[in-house]
């Protein structure tokens, strides 16, 4: 059963071929033009002016620092603007802090290495202009911290004629990845990963029949042929499933119409306003298991949720951030006490990515830290355990973890596991 139309996975790929050659329309988080509403539809309203605290930490972490002659220089185009620009904040502060903590420890042999950042707007055409700006006139060896499916995807032929690394981005889309590229390395599961640990739980705990709200937007309408892949897959039917607008209008009909199918358990493949809508609904309408992708924590869905969220399964790419049961979160606490802030999953999505690059980095002879030295280095990793998140890295395998937990939220909106 199926409370939608929308067109096939092929349509939506040649849609975006036509319209540029490149994955460029494609976006995996709440950029306007991948949601973009009917013609018939009313106008988006105008976005609230931003809290001036928020404004000013954007200000903050999109400011580039002074640095010397012989920094080794990393580039970083992302969305310091825009609507989803205080999502940035977090991550951008972590990489800031665990850069000055690795310098002050003597850097690649006494180089510091210093990101040069950009703002895109979460604009792929902006993404591109910054990306070749970085390279040619910054002489950024190595690109990091790119966020978004489209401004990924956007660059990846970039990548190639300029033969620059891209190491570690913000997006788990399995469409960037699906093709290998000599240039772009990843340090954290995908979001098929996740939606494949999901559909394991649900099928081990005899949930067989599921349910799938997912986005009515490039990035959802990608992301449903995988899920019913893995369904198929680990022998799971998608009973019901219905396409929601990011901005959450209409999901309560939509989930009401899902009852009837009987579900015994629902996949929330969204972001943004739609996510907080479609838990509530579902809590509401059908009173079973929610099941979230990670990217639907962006921002205070929690928050917003309240009690509603309880209960709620969350798919985490990234180790548990409140026990220090492992080398790397017990580092990552230290650097956030350093600097009085509460360790969680999105300042540790920035420590964890940017870690990732520095292995890489130390691996480098510091007079040779050209673009190709460091590519070289990505891919001779090989299996390494970096403080109890173990990566594997070769020649041909470029994204190197597999690792996904499921947690819930429990009591007082904190996640347990």
């Amino acid at each position: 059963m199926s409370t939608d139309r929308h067109p096939s996975r092929r349509q939506v790929l040649e849609g975006l071929i036509a319209a540029g050659g490149t994955l460029a329309g494609l976006d995996a988080h709440a950029q306007a033009s991948a949601s973009a509403p009917a013609a018939s539809a009313a106008p988006a309203p105008a976005p609230a002016p931003l809290d001036p605290k928020v404004a000013a930490a954007l200000a903050e972490v999109s400011a580039n620092e002074p640095g010397r002659p012989d920094d080794i220089l990393i580039g970083q185009s992302t969305h310091f603007s825009g609507p989803v620009g205080p999502t940035s904040i977090k991550p951008a502060r972590a990489v800031a802090w665990a850069l000055d903590e690795f310098n002050r420890k003597g850097g690649v042999g006494g180089r510091n290495v210093r990101l040069i950042k950009l703002d895109d707007g979460y604009n792929p055409k902006r993404c591109v202009e910054n990306v070749n700006k970085l390279i040619d006139e910054y002489k950024v060896v190595a690109l990091h911290g790119l966020a978004s499916t489209g401004n990924v995807g956007a660059v990846l032929p970039v990548l190639a004629e300029k033969k620059v690394p891209l190491i570690c981005t913000y997006t788990g889309s399995p469409t960037v990845r699906a093709k290998h590229h000599p240039y772009h390395f990843t340090g954290t599961a995908s979001y098929r990963d996740e939606v494949v640990q999901m559909v394991r739980n649900l099928v081990t705990t005899q949930r067989k029949d599921l349910g799938l709200i997912y986005q009515n937007s490039p990035f959802g309408q990608l992301m449903l042929p995988i899920v019913e892949e893995v369904c198929k897959e680990y022998g799971a039917t998608l009973v019901v499933k219905t396409a929601v607008e990011v901005s959450g209008n209409g999901v309560e009909a939509q989930v009401a119409a899902m009852a009837a199918a009987r579900p015994q358990a629902v996949l929330v493949i969204s972001f943004g306003p739609s996510v907080v809508t479609s838990v509530r609904a579902v809590r509401n309408y059908i009173g079973i298991p929610v099941y979230v992708i990670s990217v639907g924590m962006t921002g205070n869905v929690i928050g917003q949720l309240g009690d509603d969220s309880r209960g709620m399964a969350v798919t985490q790419v990234l180790p548990y951030p409140w026990r220090q049961t492992s080398l790397i979160i017990r580092d990552f606490t230290a650097l956030m006490s350093a600097h009085g802030a509460e360790p969680d999953y999105e300042y540790l999505l920035g420590y964890l990515n940017v870690r990732v690059l520095l292995e890489g980095l130390k691996r480098v002879n510091p007079k040779k830290a050209t673009s190709e030295a460091i590519t070289r280095a990505m891919q001779n990793l090989g299996k390494i355990d970096m403080g109890g998140y173990p990566l594997n890295f070769g020649p041909n395998q470029h994204h190197g973890s597999k690792f996904v937990e499921i947690t819930i939220v429990g009591p007082k909106q904190k996640f347990m596991r």
